[in-house]
């Protein structure tokens, strides 16, 4: 066999391996209406003797999310203060629609605590629904459910519920976020 007819070879039992640049699918857009800027107002939901007595904390925050990865995903850094300005949470995401699974996935980042947590969600109706797993405050494993809804132009909202025994019982509301678009959608 002369060394053309090996290259040949090489390369045809190569070519399961060779992936090919394609086209993002008309479905990675769903996620873009968090591209731009975002002021937050953060709203965790708090029970027990603090909460009658001091009330539900004033939290903010802000967010800026951009297309990455030749338009395959969006990223997003999310911060938020309490009300004197003090970092609470800073975390990062990367959502990529999975053409194969049909249905979005997305890693986050909790910098502050070096968690990961994972989810995966379709767009249903006007909302996006995503389910995952990963950590509270101090560590203990949670499911999570979150919807966005009342997406528009210049906002949108979150709602977070919680579970902490495997998805037996919900606690519904955790964390609610209303986000206002304070700079151009990128």
């Amino acid at each position: 066999m002369n060394l053309l007819h090996r290259w040949v070879v090489v390369v045809l039992c190569m070519t399961p391996l060779i992936v090919f640049a394609q086209a993002p699918a008309p479905e990675s857009k769903q996620f873009d209406f968090l591209v731009g800027q975002w002021d937050l107002d953060v709203q965790p939901k708090v029970s027990g003797i603090a909460a009658a007595i001091h009330g539900s904390p004033k939290l903010v925050g802000t967010m800026k999310a951009w297309r990455a990865l030749d338009g395959l995903a969006v990223e997003d850094e999310t911060r938020i203060f309490d009300a004197s300005g003090n970092p609470i949470s800073l975390s990062h995401a990367l959502r990529t629609y999975s053409k194969s699974e049909g249905r979005w996935k997305v890693q986050g980042l909790d910098a502050y605590r070096s968690r990961f947590s994972e989810s995966t969600g379709q767009l249903q109706g006007a909302e996006m629904r995503m389910n995952g797993r990963g950590f509270d405050a101090e560590g203990h494993p949670v499911l999570t459910r979150a919807r966005y809804f009342d997406i528009g132009a210049n906002g949108f909202r979150m709602q977070q519920d919680r579970s902490s025994d495997d998805g037996r019982t919900w606690d519904e509301g955790t964390l609610v976020i209303v986000a206002r678009r304070a700079g151009p959608a990128k």
